[in-house]
């Protein structure tokens, strides 16, 4: 499943990745607010959020790397 995910991360432009990122890191700023209100149900979720944020990183280097 992790491998179909990066080829839809690939398969993005250097924007969309980067819009993508900013809505991430706001998830990742709500489910901390919730976790510390001990409001959070799905707490796996906190994890995907931060690996999909890596990856996202990750991917947008290596193309703004590739466009350099």
């Amino acid at each position: 499943m992790a491998s179909k995910q990066a080829t839809d991360f690939r398969a993005k432009s250097v924007d969309e990745l980067g819009s993508q990122l900013v809505d991430l890191r706001k998830e990742q700023f709500n489910l901390r607010f919730q976790q510390a209100g001990g409001q959070l149900e799905n707490t796996a979720r906190v994890r995907q959020v931060r690996r999909d944020i890596a990856r996202t990183k990750l991917i947008l280097a290596e193309k703004q790397r590739a466009e350099a």
